[in-house]
């Protein structure tokens, strides 16, 4: 090592320069002397950040022990990476393997482009050793080119495979090799049918060494890919790194796609195989490991029976396979390749944009779908962790908005949207829709599943488009569909423009005003037949999907409120729609996704510290008033005063069960049917309101009124409408929900808990210190240790 001092007198006095171990000096006497400087101390330097991962990485390896990339943090003036942490494996909580263990590095970028190493614990809570040999078998050595002008040493590590040393005179022959891919493929584990070409990239027993050559990165991936299949195991794309100087990209990871420990099918696997690109615009393999820490299914295939390419990328929550692979071959040389509605502009805008964003949001999540015929982008979806989080909480009914379908568009942006307990819409998730078959929204959909812990929604409102319809029905067999109300009308408006507007007013009455489905089919079936319409194409059709529209069928089934005859309002507004330009995409889309939530942060403040006045003396007002957001509450209790104008009148008793006809004082035609049960308080109307937005009826009230029920049993409060909603899916617990989602909506629920602390607790000194001081008082509780 070189240093700029004979002693090392602490951070501001000793600046020491690092070189990465597997090049180290000959003649620096002090590596020879110390075993390689292993040893980190303040003030030690290096060229990069990676280099410093590396080099902890070698000495973790050394000591004993595995060590992983922590918290990066970033300059507020340019959002630059200014410093980064590498940590114990077993840091944190997080897993039962986990202890944590609170050693680490940290390393600051100065303003020399250098990075120096000024914080450092090397105390262990864990006993060490046994871990290095699998940690350092990552470590292998680029291949040497050619003689440097110093003589340098090379660490070796005996456990490593040997290296191919590859000269330019290899590269032609090698380059020139495409069928290796195709001999990989069909030669399967155990044949021993090895090429004669000692270069190709699909020799040495079928597996990739470290050496390896290939012509692209995409290359690299099927390679990597067919490899998995024969050996059992499936892929995802791991990290990437751009250079400084053009940004360009100059290496990538594959990974087991059990890597890690942030989604419940994951194991921390940590076979991956990295490539690097060479100056003559080649890659080769520079790091590998092939030992997996779980059970592998050598042969396993695709079951869907159907190539399907499918790129998923996440910074942390979640992710699946990155492509799936199956000898479909036949099937995919005579398909043709999909039309894309998407400019080939957007896609490295975006790209950029989600891995930017991971760099900020562990829990960010986005996806690629690949063209089977010739590799090409399709659709794109993604969804930060706040998105995420969100559809736990209010993931029961959801709108796919394809508004941009309306007119002529440039940009087929979609949207996932739910609707929280202050009544607001939330965004789940975001998509580019390359074309409008049923393919690309299968992919999506299934997409938006996975990235949502694979909780499918009790409900959706969606387009009618067959091919729409069809995905949702295939991807959630088991959720009420409902149609856009605004297609809807458009529809209406076209096809109903000839008919006279006495029959367009009994066809809305018709609609609107049935309160049951035996009363709508009785009322449309003698208008069709009073105006003598049995052979109308359309309105025989939408007759027969009047489950999905009809508002006495939906009646019955749960939609959050999402009101049944009302426009819906796009998410994003008028500030991002489908013809929104390029350059301003990004911008717009932050802009209105900030201001919606800047709206909920609103009403969560208000409903914890503002209390609106009781209208009545009821006990139940004063319950509700307690749990409900303040939005809800306003509902409950208009329906709670309305009760008064209502006459209840018991037309049937038997044993705990009773019947009572409810009507509207001075209106004999609006009346409802409750029904309840004294034994175990259960009670239900006719109106259906409290099935189709978890609220109860006057109706029901009344009843409860007159029989003296002084609070509302827990039954009908339901949780997603209280204050404390974010906390909602804790319910679940005994409702099928494995320990290991459990766990991870957990860690969402706290994220975004602390980012609520940190938010207001920074808004002044006074409002920091009462954070503080909570988070220190609750700290005790769960027995931190200092």
């Amino acid at each position: 090592m070189e240093s700029s001092a004979t002693e090392h007198s602490g951070f501001n006095t000793m600046v020491t320069k690092a070189y990465p171990l597997r090049i180290l000096n000959h003649n620096t006497e002090e590596h020879n002397n110390s075993g390689g400087g292993a040893e980190p101390y303040v003030g030690l330097e290096f060229d990069t950040a990676e280099e410093a991962r590396e080099y902890y990485n070698v000495y973790a390896a050394r000591t004993g022990f595995k060590a992983r990339t922590g918290q990066l943090y970033r300059s507020r003036t340019d959002g630059t990476v200014s410093s980064r942490r590498f940590v114990c494996s077993k840091e944190g909580f997080q897993l039962n393997s986990r202890t944590g263990c609170t050693a680490f590095i940290r390393v600051q970028r100065r303003d020399t482009g250098k990075w120096v190493l000024d914080q450092i614990q090397k105390e262990h809570n864990h006993e060490l050793g046994g871990e290095a040999e699998e940690t350092t078998t990552t470590t292998t050595p680029r291949p040497v080119r050619a003689p440097a002008p110093t003589k340098l040493a090379t660490t070796v590590n005996q456990h490593r495979p040997k290296m191919k040393v590859v000269d330019e005179s290899d590269r032609e022959q090698r380059s020139s090799s495409k069928s290796s891919l195709k001999r990989f493929k069909s030669c399967s584990v155990g044949e021993g049918e090895v090429s004669n070409d000692h270069h190709s990239k699909a020799v040495s027993g079928s597996e990739p060494y470290a050496g390896l050559e290939f012509a692209s990165a995409n290359e690299a991936c099927q390679f990597y890919q067919a490899y998995a299949e024969v050996v059992g195991f499936r892929v995802r794309i791991g990290q990437l790194f751009r250079s400084k100087v053009d940004n360009s990209i100059t290496s990538r990871r594959f990974v087991c796609s059990r890597e890690g420990f942030q989604h419940p099918s994951r194991m921390g696997c940590g076979a991956y195989m990295r490539i690097k690109r060479q100056d003559s615009g080649g890659w080769i393999v520079d790091r590998l490991n092939k030992d997996h820490n779980h059970d592998l299914e050598p042969g396993k295939k695709n079951q869907d029976g159907l190539k399907k390419i499918t790129d998923d990328v996440t910074g942390g929550l979640d992710s699946v396979e990155l492509i799936e692979l199956n000898n479909h071959n036949k099937h995919i040389k005579k398909a043709t390749s999909r039309e894309n509605r998407i400019g080939k502009e957007w896609y490295p805008l975006l790209l950029d944009y989600f891995q930017s964003k991971q760099t900020e949001d562990m829990g960010f999540f986005y996806a690629v779908e690949l063209d089977v015929h010739n590799g090409s982008c399709l659709s794109l979806f993604w969804a930060d962790s706040r998105a995420r989080f969100a559809c736990s909480q209010f993931g029961d009914a959801v709108v796919f908005d394809t508004s941009y379908r309306k007119g002529s568009y440039s940009v087929p942006f979609a949207t996932f949207v739910g609707f929280n307990h202050h009544r607001q819409p939330v965004l789940l998730g975001c998509a580019m829709v390359a074309d409008e078959s049923k393919d690309s929204f299968v992919w999506l959909f299934q997409t938006w599943l996975r990235a949502m812990s694979g909780r499918p929604p009790r409900s959706v409102v969606a387009d009618q488009d067959s091919s729409i319809q069809q995905a949702l029905s295939q991807v959630f067999p088991g959720a009420h569909r409902r149609y856009s109300a605004w297609q809807m009308r458009e529809k209406e408006r076209e096809n109903l423009r000839p008919f006279p507007s006495e029959f367009k007013y009994e066809y809305e009455k018709c609609i609107y005003q049935s309160q049951t489905v035996v009363e709508f089919d009785s009322v449309w079936n003698s208008l069709i037949n009073k105006y003598g319409l049995r052979d109308d194409v359309w309105l025989r059709e939408i007759y027969e999907r009047r489950e999905h529209w009809a508002p006495a069928y939906l009646r019955a089934s749960f939609f959050a409120g999402i009101p049944i005859n009302g426009a819906f309002e796009p998410f994003f507004g008028p500030s991002l729609d489908a013809l929104t330009p390029l350059r301003e995409f990004i911008g717009r889309y932050e802009q209105g996704l900030e201001q919606r939530r800047e709206e909920e942060r609103k009403e969560d403040f208000n409903s914890y510290n503002l209390q609106p006045f009781l209208q009545t003396k009821e006990p139940v007002e004063e319950q509700c008033r307690r749990l409900y957001t303040l939005t809800v509450f306003r509902i409950f209790q208009n329906e709670l005063v309305q009760s008064y104008s209502y006459l209840c009148l018991k037309t049937y008793e038997e044993g705990a069960m009773s019947r009572f006809l409810v009507r509207k004082c001075g209106n004999e035609s609006e009346k409802h049917a409750v029904t309840f049960n004294a034994t175990n308080l259960n009670s239900s109307c006719s109106c259906q309101m409290f099935e189709h937005e978890g609220l109860l009826c006057r109706h029901v009230l009344k009843v409860f009124n007159l029989l003296e029920v002084k609070e509302l049993p827990s039954k009908y409060i339901l949780h997603r409408w209280t204050k404390n909603a974010e906390f909602g899916f804790v319910r679940d617990m005994e409702s099928g929900v494995s320990s290991q989602d459990l766990k991870a909506l957990m860690v969402w629920s706290l994220r975004e808990a602390a980012s609520k602390y940190i938010e207001f607790g920074t808004s002044s000194l006074e409002k920091y210190k009462l954070a503080y001081e909570i988070m220190r008082e609750g700290g005790k509780k769960l027995c931190w240790q200092r």
